[in-house]
């Protein structure tokens, strides 16, 4: 009976294996998240665990490694709640969505995953914000998981508004991927400003006004287009060809 108890309370080198990497993981975006790529070591991450650095290049050839791992822990389930939210909108709108309604489909289910989850998604949120806003690496992560995403929004939105420009669909995402990597970093600037009134890490706060505040700026550039195109536009005067001077003699 006691050899038996032994023998459960032991770990597999599995999950040994599992329980190590999860730990350096978890300190590794704690780390990354607080102090960017660039102002993190694999030492440091080492010191924080008070583990030898090799260990962790036992698991991680270098820097680049660990930090690809840090992001890919969790992109995959961050891609997979906003196909879902953009696969349930289409079944249920078909040929006939809204602006609002799209953005919501694509940004609602994101904000959810940070007000629901753990410390851990909130520093990915951070880690997310400075791949998206890198040049190089940041660009190419982007490129590959969520262009496929962003590329069906922008169709759902031409939908939605089939006379737009292309081009001021594409200029409004740019703005509202800003303002969400923004929110993402929760660098309490806000707070400040506010005198505490609002709060960076209050993302029930921003999902309530986040979508309304983003369509309604999509509808004004849209509508300001359609305005300007119907003002006639008024003719060109031409000037009046100046008299050549004539020399003194």
């Amino acid at each position: 009976m006691a050899a038996a108890q032994k023998r459960e309370g032991r770990r597999t080198r599995a999950e040994q294996r599992a329980a190590s990497v999860k730990l350096i993981l978890d300190t590794a975006e704690e780390l990354f998240s607080q102090h960017g790529y660039f102002g993190v070591t694999i030492k440091d991450v080492a010191d924080k665990m008070g583990i030898h650095a090799a260990l962790i290049h036992y698991y991680y050839d270098g820097k680049k490694a660990l930090f690809d791992a840090v992001f890919e822990r969790r992109v995959d389930y961050a891609v997979t709640v906003r196909t879902a939210g953009l696969d349930a909108y289409e079944a249920e709108v078909g040929n006939q969505p809204t602006i609002e309604g799209a953005l919501r489909a694509y940004y609602d289910g994101a904000f959810d995953v940070y007000i629901n989850g753990d410390e851990g998604w909130r520093s990915f949120g951070r880690i997310f914000a400075q791949v998206n806003n890198a040049p190089g690496y940041g660009a190419e992560k982007m490129d590959t998981y969520f262009d496929p995403l962003v590329l069906r929004l922008i169709g759902l939105l031409k939908k939605a508004l089939p006379d737009a420009k292309l081009e001021d669909l594409f200029w409004s995402f740019q703005f509202t991927s800003g303002a969400y990597t923004l929110i993402l970093s929760r660098t309490g600037r806000i707070d400040r400003l506010s005198g505490g009134l609002c709060a960076s890490d209050d993302f029930e706060a921003v999902r309530e006004r986040f979508v309304t505040f983003m369509a309604g700026g999509l509808e004004a550039l849209y509508k300001h287009r359609k305005l300007n195109k119907r003002r006639p536009r008024k003719p060109a005067k031409l000037k009046k060809p100046s008299k050549p001077k004539r020399s003194k003699p």
